[in-house]
């Protein structure tokens, strides 16, 4: 039995963790941790992870990435297993995460749907059979509420294809530029409104025909039962950097 901390349990996605959770018989949440501690389940939720009563096996966080260092501390401190799903990490929080992988087990993706992550591996295929016959174009659809652009997820999508194209460069804003698209471009834009959970779509457009590859998420549910799957994969592994890839495999 994985015992889990989730860290934001008061929020949207902590509530419908706990709520799959409750329907498991691998895993279960001895505490929850949110600056709202509001207890709706039947584990304790406190405000800081210093006040958490017991040891995790593995600590799910879906906070903001300013509450990084605390998190950080207290899995290095206690030696707990990290799925780490937040968004919008700077570069340095991002080195500070594969620090922490050195010493305890990381579990860390932009992504925690499956068929995000097999999109991206769709990605890289199509990438490569292609070449550099057919420009790439990225567009990410996220609710008006999200704060961060573009969307991780649109960046690791980016980041596959120029791994199978190699030597490609990420172009967020065209107005100001009046010139060809360069063909080592790949375009990102993004889109928010209403209450779109995430839509993403990889175009490959040639010389008379487009091929896209896209994926839509429905429910937040997708990403909790990623988390909840990646928690009980990363506890008790080695130290080490772990992604959905490893998951999957």
């Amino acid at each position: 039995m994985v015992k889990i901390c989730l860290r934001g349990s008061s929020g949207k996605m902590g509530r419908i963790i706990a709520d799959i959770v409750s329907k498991r018989d691998d895993c279960e949440i001895i505490a929850g941790v949110d600056l709202n501690p509001v207890k709706y389940s039947d584990f304790p939720v406190f405000k800081t992870l210093a006040e958490v009563n017991g040891r995790p096996d593995v600590v799910i966080d879906f906070t903001r990435p300013d509450e990084l260092e605390e998190m950080l501390g207290y899995c290095l401190t206690n030696g707990v297993a990290l799925v780490a799903a937040t968004t919008g990490y700077t570069p340095e929080q991002v080195e500070r995460i594969k620090y922490a992988g050195s010493k305890i087990p990381v579990f860390f993706t932009a992504n925690m749907s499956l068929g995000i992550n097999l999109l991206s591996e769709l990605a890289k295929k199509a990438a490569a059979f292609l070449g550099a016959q057919f420009d790439v174009e990225i567009v990410e659809r996220h609710h008006n509420q999200k704060v961060d652009a573009p969307s991780g997820t649109a960046l690791m999508l980016a980041e596959a294809v120029s791994e199978a194209r190699g030597g490609l460069v990420n172009t967020y804003d065209r107005h100001s530029v009046r010139k060809k698209r360069d063909p080592k471009e790949i375009g990102i834009h993004s889109v928010r409104g209403g209450t779109i959970v995430g839509d993403h779509e990889i175009i490959f457009a040639g010389r008379d025909e487009v091929i896209t590859l896209s994926h839509s998420a429905h429910s937040k549910e997708v990403f909790a039962v990623g988390a909840v799957n990646a928690a009980i994969f990363v506890a008790g592994k080695p130290a080490g950097m772990y992604s959905m890839g490893d998951l999957m495999k």
